[in-house]
């Protein structure tokens, strides 16, 4: 690097999410802009990610576009072997002389993601959205729509026939309530 700070701009798409061949992310595009800023002992690498990933819905399966937007930092400097003293202080051997940000922007975009995604009410699979129904346990007192948004589609539920009580649990429970 020739001055104290560069400026870098990255688009990252499906052939990228292909090559990393990360668990979180398989589809997307992100644009990438990293502000890499020389300081006396190191390097600032200050990541902006802004785009859309597209991540399986938790609830139907289908594929969902995401869209996510991050800013983070990364702290590089030199020294005898490779090693990370922090959250996001990288130290790299002198001889190297780069660093490879291929991986850390990938895991900035997968920390950008949140823990739970799921398509916007009515916009999930009928087909999935109707089996889960038909599994789906609720309270007497709750209403199914509450616990599991359909959409607002009438989704058929068939009654589930009550389990046949062995009448010897009966006569075990009558005992412990006399008790």
């Amino acid at each position: 690097m020739q001055t104290d700070s560069a400026k870098y701009e990255f688009v990252l798409d499906n052939l990228y999410f292909a090559h990393i061949d990360g668990p979180e992310v398989q589809k997307g595009k992100v644009n990438v802009t990293l502000n890499v800023k020389r300081t006396s002992r190191a390097f600032e690498l200050s990541f902006q990610t802004d785009g859309m990933v597209w991540v399986p819905c938790d609830r139907c399966l289908d594929d969902m576009e995401l869209p996510i937007s991050s800013s983070d930092k990364l702290m590089v400097k030199f020294g005898h072997e490779y090693a990370e003293e922090g959250e996001n202080l990288i130290v790299i051997p002198e001889e190297e002389g780069e660093i490879n940000v291929v991986w850390f922007m990938y895991e900035f975009i997968a920390l950008s993601i949140p823990m739970k995604h799921v398509h916007a009410p009515g916009k999930c699979n009928k087909a999935m959205t109707s089996k889960l129904s038909k599994h789906l346990k609720t309270n007497a007192n709750e209403d199914s729509d509450e616990v599991f948004d359909t959409g607002g589609d009438d989704i058929v539920i068939e009654e589930e026939v009550e389990e046949q009580i062995d009448p010897r649990w009966n006569e075990l429970k009558k005992i412990l309530d006399n008790n």
